[in-house]
């Protein structure tokens, strides 16, 4: 016999089970205490001494059961060779119903407790009980509950317990998870609600992706969701006659669904993955509306598919829906992409077409005007971007606060149709576009009519001039303003243009501008004669300051005093005192005011001091702040993009290294080509590998940083082939970037390839280099988190 003092007091915990099974194999007389949870004290001390110290600190009734030499039902207390056996009881449909209150009653701490408590006690408590759990934290829109929520559904799918979750519930929860700005968890929970086959409807889930869009990481997350939900109904792998089929069948992406996930991607700069999304479209049948055509414009300028823009435009032309914010955005994206290209011809000429269209309107205009006189109270006018921001929602800034929006779940669960979720979706969808088209800043619209603004001129004057096309800039411009004619001459395009080039200090741009609108007929004022002359004298460059001085006399301009004060004084340096008398003389016999003309210096004063001086300080804006692009990296990227996405990758790689023969150098997007149609393949990992290094010698070498599309393919090819050492160094590479990376779809892909990777003991023996892959493996699995 064990000796009393020697035994400590224990608490053991014992399932009803347990403590049956170790009752009768002692040979006593048992009863069965069914749904209990028992408390077995063992003591040295007598029952009664036990009971008077320990039961106020149990929440549960106590059950204290005799044995002495056979059972008692009727006594209260037994005793053993060791000591004493306490059993408490507690019972999981009475710990239910305090669940069920604690809810009722908002006492969400309380809930939890009681939540708890019933796991560590008999597991998860019924289906009612974790649904309603799970759809009053949900409801609360408070993050912390919602955490909990997401962590309770987590615990469910990991302990085989998904049985005791609802669709209904889990659509709810990934809804205000995305509308409480946590896309993560909620892209998770509608992939788990899929792989579980509870297809939640499209109408309900294009509601969770247009909340998700509202962030990067969540319009990342959304072109994903798309894709990997599209991907079962592609090449028609679902039939639709069956109906064991219907509730799949209804989760098929639609076309609201396709236009919020690609206007994200376009608010964020994830077009590449956008263009994935297009490729997809014409494969799971989705039929392009309006907005979606007017998208796709936007996604091709992006890329520079200038090809596909010429297509489009003959859908967009013959189109009769389109409203003028949509054709303006169209030909926005046409006229980009034709700069991009360094077709200047081609802008310039889309540029006279807009303004010879104005003119015959504005004079059909005005003849309608004079039979039939307009109220110009009620006439509109022209559209401004900053009146569309307020009349149009305000973009995603002015949304109203979650709390005033929230659908509550009983009103959600008798939509059955989920109409309200859809109805949010488009209202989403409406104010992505509105910040979509506030980007467009090349052409305007007034009364209907495209007009090209001063930004065009900017850029158009900008590639003339670094192309050295002067010729064709002042013939571009003299066209212009015959179309579109200035109040006058000194505040024409041309005159602003060339007092741009002198304030850089391109003189010679400048003359040359000067003598074509001299050739072209037109006069211009003493100021930019007096500008240049000024500029000219200053650089010490006698000969142009004769040819000057010759050209305006012959075109009868009259100099300013500043003008002959800048001559006197160049003349002094000079040494020509003779030359300077003289033109002390001219100035005199001229009577010439002492005040002159300082518009210029008054223009460039403005632009120095961040003032409003119109087109003359955008273009010099433009001119010190954007470098010069390489038109031809576009071209030789659509050539590069076509032979990979024919899959035809030995014809890729001559394109690319022709490229770099021209000297044309590649950029993110021709290696994320690359890398896809390597990926497409399969098997291509040497290749990717070579190209990753070849990305790491360029980033360590020059300024250019690559992106989260570019890096994402890279990783995900390199996890796909099981290459852990370089997954490990774009990981680190895209978190040193602050850039988003989706774990769960890693997760996923590791543990359908190489679930059985490195899970038995360690080799004893083995070559440095396994050991190294090891390593790696194991790193990759630990930051997937699945040690």
């Amino acid at each position: 016999m064990l000796s009393t003092r020697k035994l400590k007091r224990q608490v053991v915990v014992l399932s009803p089970r347990v403590l049956f099974s170790l009752l009768s194999d002692s040979g006593h007389e048992t009863t069965r205490v069914s749904r209990c949870r028992m408390l077995v004290s063992w003591s040295s001390r007598p029952v009664n001494e036990f009971l008077e110290s320990s039961l106020t600190n149990l929440n549960g009734p106590t059950v204290v059961v005799g044995i002495q030499g056979g059972f008692n039902h009727q006594s209260h207390s037994f005793s053993t060779l060791a000591g004493t056996i306490l059993v408490q009881a507690r019972d999981p449909a009475k710990l239910c119903m305090e669940i069920e209150n604690a809810i009722d009653e908002h006492r969400f701490n309380d809930a939890w407790k009681l939540f708890e408590q019933h796991l560590h006690m008999d597991g998860f408590p019924r289906k009612s009980i974790v649904n309603k759990l799970l759809t009053s934290y949900s409801a609360s829109l408070d993050v912390p509950w919602l955490e909990k929520a997401y962590g309770l559904v987590e615990q469910a799918i990991e302990e085989s317990k998904q049985n005791l979750l609802e669709k209904e519930p889990l659509i709810y929860l990934s809804f205000v998870l995305a509308k409480c700005g946590l896309p993560v968890p909620a892209s998770t929970v509608l992939r788990k609600l899929i792989q579980m086959e509870q297809y939640p409807p499209v109408t309900a889930w294009s509601a969770i992706l247009a909340h998700m869009s509202l962030t990067a990481p969540g319009a990342y997350l959304a072109a994903e969701l798309i894709l990997e939900i599209g991907y079962l109904f592609q090449d028609g792998r679902v039939d639709p006659r069956k109906k064991i089929n219907a509730p799949l069948i209804a989760m098929k992406p639609n076309t609201i669904a396709m236009n919020i996930a690609l206007t994200g991607c376009l608010l964020f700069g994830t077009t590449r993955k956008a263009e994935q999304l297009l490729d997809m479209m014409p494969r799971i049948g989705i039929r392009a509306d309006t907005n979606l055509l007017i998208i796709m414009a936007h996604i091709y300028e992006r890329n520079g598919r200038r090809e596909e823009l010429r297509k489009l435009q003959r859908h967009i032309d013959d189109s009769q829906s389109l409203t003028d914010t949509q054709f303006r955005q169209f030909y926005n994206c046409l006229l980009t992409c034709h700069l991009k290209f360094g077709d200047l011809d081609a802008a310039s000429n889309m540029v006279l077409i807009m303004l010879r269209k104005a003119r015959e309107a504005r004079n059909s205009f005005a003849t309608a005007a004079l039979l039939f006189p307009i109220d110009k109270k009620s006439s509109p006018g022209p559209v401004s971007e900053k009146s569309l921001s307020h009349k149009e929602s305000g973009g995603l800034g002015n949304n109203r606060s979650n709390k005033d929006l929230t659908i509550s779940y009983e009103e959600f669960y008798r939509d059955r149709n989920f109409l309200k979720l859809d109805t949010e979706a488009k209202e989403v969808l409406s104010t992505l576009l509105v910040e979509l088209q506030m980007q467009v800043e090349l052409i305007t619209t007034e009364r209907g009519i495209l007009q090209p603004t001063e930004k065009i001129y900017v850029k158009l004057v900008k590639a003339f001039l670094e192309s050295g096309k002067t010729k064709e800039l002042a013939a571009f411009l003299i066209k212009a303003e015959k179309e579109d004619s200035p109040a006058s001459n000194d505040d024409s395009a041309l005159v602003h243009v060339i007092n741009s080039c002198i304030s850089l200090g391109w003189l010679d741009q400048a003359h040359d501008l000067l003598d074509e609108m001299c050739l072209a007929g037109i006069r211009t004022s003493s100021s930019v004669y007096a500008s240049l002359l000024k500029a000219y004298c200053k650089a010490n460059r006698t000969g142009e300051v004769t040819a000057l001085l010759r050209d305006a006399r012959r075109a009868g301009i009259q100099l300013d005093s500043s003008s002959y004060n800048a001559l006197i004084e160049f003349r002094v340096i000079q040494k020509d005192t003779k030359e300077a008398l003289h033109i002390f003389k001219e100035m005199k016999e001229a009577k010439i005011p002492r005040t002159g003309h300082q518009e210029f210096e008054m223009l460039v004063k403005g632009c120095a001091e961040g003032g409003e001086a119109g087109l003359m300080a955008k273009l010099l804006q433009e001119i010190k702040e954007e470098q010069a692009a390489d038109s031809g990296v576009h071209d030789w990227n659509n050539v590069i993009h076509f032979f990979c996405k024919k899959r035809l990758m030995q014809d890729a790689e001559k394109a690319l290294k022709k490229m770099r023969s021209l000297g044309h150098a590649p950029n993110a997007q021709t290696f994320h080509s690359m890398v896809t149609g390597y990926a497409a393949i399969g098997g291509k990992y040497i290749e990717v590998t070579e190209l990753w290094g070849e990305m790491k010698s360029i980033a360590s070498a020059t300024s250019m940083k690559f992106d989260q599309e570019l890096l994402d393919s890279v990783l995900y090819t390199f996890v796909r082939g099981g290459f852990f050492s370089r997954a490990n160094e774009v990981v680190d590479m895209m978190e040193k970037g602050k850039m988003f990376i989706d774990k769960y779809k890693y997760r996923t892909l590791y543990l359908k390839y190489h679930k059985t990777l490195y899970k038995g003991k360690t080799p004893k023996i083995q070559t440095e280099s396994l050991v190294k892959k090891r390593e790696a493996a194991l790193t990759f699995k630990k930051w997937l988190g699945l040690n």
